[in-house]
């Protein structure tokens, strides 16, 4: 049978697998583990190439956050990744992935995002960087570690005139290796209709899967909830992201992020009253959607936020989870 150009036969894949792993190279998708164990494992082991994970949650807890330590271990693992960010300075990304390191290296002894926000002001002595984070616990390591994987982070501040095209070309510039792209957030980018933003996010949603695709790399994109999914009383679910139901189609991955004691079910709180507080402490991430396996997982992360991070370990949730918030007091 002949075929033209822009066919390619199954046989012709399987010749092609076939003689890739014969040298000794993987046939499979390449994948980039986030660094989030109990994430890593039920989505086939990270953040895959060609593919696209949205991240929605309610605002202020720590979608940034989880992306900004992702992006350090990918970084820390060898790892390219290129940052876009419509909501923050580059110097507020190196506190955060300052402190993130000092974390690593001394745990919860470390210095606080606090402390090392207060080392970085304006001062008269005008002491270097090294020198200023030498006084605080875990900070000489923090700098060591940032200078030793920071050429593999990529920043870019973004704003209300940035498109898709600008997020490719910069993408398409990386020649050294295929990067993780991390955007925050994706309503922020411009868009061909801009007064009409169901129209508008659906074509950037359709050009970052694009994106994936066509350089084979994975992409990891922030999103905005809808009014009705940040409702005092509602659980934030794939449908409450703002936009565009082509946000759930599109995507391969969706995870969901909920603060865990606004969204466990009653009785664990009132015959526990101790766990309520200790629930605040935990963030659910729900995985939604997983076109490569298992959705509606519920995971939980602890939160380290005066370090700016999460524990990265994670486990399942065990308590019941309603999709009607309870608030005890």
């Amino acid at each position: 049978m002949s075929v033209t150009q822009d066919l390619q036969s199954l046989s012709d894949v399987l010749t092609g697998a076939d003689r890739t792993l014969r040298a000794g190279l993987s046939a499979a998708p390449r994948v980039w583990p986030t660094g989030f164990a109990a994430l890593d494992t039920y989505v086939g082991g990270g953040l895959r190439a060609g593919e696209l994970t949205l991240l929605g949650g309610p605002q202020g807890l720590g979608k940034t956050t989880f992306v900004l330590q992702a992006i350090r271990n990918i970084a820390a693992a060898g790892g390219t990744a290129i940052y876009f960010s419509f909501e923050h300075e580059e110097e507020m990304l190196l506190e955060r992935l300052l402190s993130m390191e000092a974390a690593i290296a001394a745990g919860m002894d470390a210095m606080s995002i606090g402390a090392l926000h207060k080392a970085m002001a304006a001062d008269p002595s005008a002491a270097s960087l090294s020198e200023r984070l030498s006084k605080l616990v875990g900070g000489p390591q923090a700098l060591a570690g940032v200078q030793d994987w920071g050429q593999r982070v990529l920043l870019r501040r973004c704003g209300a005139s940035t498109t898709m095209q600008d997020i490719a070309a910069a993408v398409e510039s990386v020649t050294t290796d295929r990067p993780v792209v991390v955007v925050d957030y994706l309503q922020k980018i411009a868009g061909s209709t801009p007064g009409v933003e169901d129209e508008r996010v659906t074509g950037v949603v359709q050009e970052l899967k694009d994106l994936a695709l066509r350089c084979e790399l994975p992409v990891l994109s922030i999103v905005a909830a809808d009014k009705e999914g940040i409702a005092e009383g509602r659980r934030l679910r794939i449908q409450h992201l703002r936009g565009s139901t082509a946000l759930a189609y599109e995507a391969d991955v969706v995870l969901i992020m909920n603060d865990k004691f606004d969204v466990v079910a009653r009785h664990h709180l009132v015959y526990n009253v101790g766990n309520a507080e200790r629930f605040r402490d935990w963030v659910v991430l729900t995985i939604e959607k997983n076109r490569s396996g298992l959705d509606r997982i519920d995971l939980e992360f602890e939160k380290r936020f005066t370090q700016g991070r999460f524990e990265p370990a994670g486990r399942v949730v065990n308590e019941q989870l309603v999709d009607e918030r309870v608030f005890v007091e």
